[in-house]
């Protein structure tokens, strides 16, 4: 079908442009993604020696990024314990308790003109390990969940590392998010909630949403002007960050944002798993062979495009009721 120039001149200015000089590269997303949800790292299951081989990865590609550890920290590993369900620093365990040691993977590039505010980008890189074997495969691999979000952390390190940003900007892949959340919840106390302006969780973006490609939606859209930030910078596109379709599911908190956001940061999940019909999610099915590779890139590169003015000091999202102590 042949479009005279004045009608496709129109339809570009009615919003259904493609993001501008794609980025993000449909290879790197195959390449990041394939290791972290190859059969060699056993599902990623806390505890095991496939999680460990997938930090040892991040920790390569944030070095090869070019951040930096925190501050007080000498590597990318933050270190921490837990008993039970409680979390202790490694310095606080109690003698006669026999703990079990985790460690969030997380790196920073340092802000310009202002380094003492934050922004993070995360998701999480454990996932459920070995399953009871379906047609001899029992390997949870978690292609979607979440080695799609950590693919997602991965090359947005690298985005902002050749974009250097005003505000400091955190990366950081969580542990033990399938467990109970450990990771995040420990990494919450180790910085001023005060001081972190925004939070993109990324959790489940290897396939479309419910509303097509290029888009995605975000939980807890109302709670803050988080979402609506996003969508004025990507004016003239046709991505679309929607308000979370399934509030029946309460995603909200049941991700790594939510220890955040109940201390008032508007951290936010994004995603485009249809939660509601995904018959691979949790399964041994999870795999790379049902990952959408271009769809993923699309997104990366809308998330990029959309945190530019938070990440360039410029917009600040309103804060998040904090939930009574």
């Amino acid at each position: 079908m042949k479009i005279k120039l004045p009608a496709l001149f129109g339809l570009l200015l009615a919003g259904i442009a493609p993001l501008k000089a794609q980025q993000i590269n449909e290879q790197e997303v195959n390449r990041i993604i394939s290791v972290l949800a190859a059969d060699s790292l056993q599902g990623r299951n806390t505890y095991s020696p496939g999680i460990e081989k997938a930090s040892l990865f991040i920790e390569s590609e944030f070095a090869k990024a070019g951040l930096i550890p925190l501050p007080g920290a000498q590597d990318f590993r933050q270190r921490f314990a837990t008993v039970g369900r409680k979390i202790y620093a490694l310095d606080s365990v109690p003698a006669d308790q026999s703990a079990q040691f985790l460690h969030n993977v997380t790196g920073m590039i340092k802000g310009s003109s202002k380094p003492d505010e934050y922004v993070i980008f995360s998701a999480h890189y454990d996932h459920i390990g070995i399953l009871k074997a379906v047609e001899e495969d029992s390997i949870a691999n978690g292609a979607d969940d979440d080695a799609s979000g950590v693919t997602a952390v991965i090359l947005l390190a690298d985005h902002f590392a050749k974009h250097p940003p005003e505000r400091s900007v955190i990366f950081t892949a969580f542990t033990a998010e399938e467990i109970g959340g450990f990771g995040s919840r420990y990494f919450s106390k180790q910085l001023d909630p005060a001081k972190i302006v925004a939070m993109f969780n990324i959790e489940m973006i290897g396939k479309e949403s419910k509303f097509g490609r290029n888009s995605a939606f975000i939980t807890g859209y109302e709670r803050s002007d988080f979402g609506k930030i996003l969508q004025k910078n990507l004016d003239g596109s046709s991505f679309q960050f929607h308000p979370d379709p399934y509030p029946e599911q309460r995603l909200f908190y049941r991700s790594d944002n939510a220890t955040l956001a109940r201390l008032g940061v508007p951290a936010h999940t994004i995603s485009t798993t249809q939660i509601d019909k995904d018959t691979l999610y949790h399964s041994v099915n999870d795999e790379i062979e049902s990952m959408d590779m271009k769809n993923i890139a699309d997104i990366i590169e809308a998330i990029a495009v959309s945190a530019k003015s938070i990440v360039g000091g410029k917009d600040t999202p309103t804060r998040i009721a904090e939930e009574n102590k």
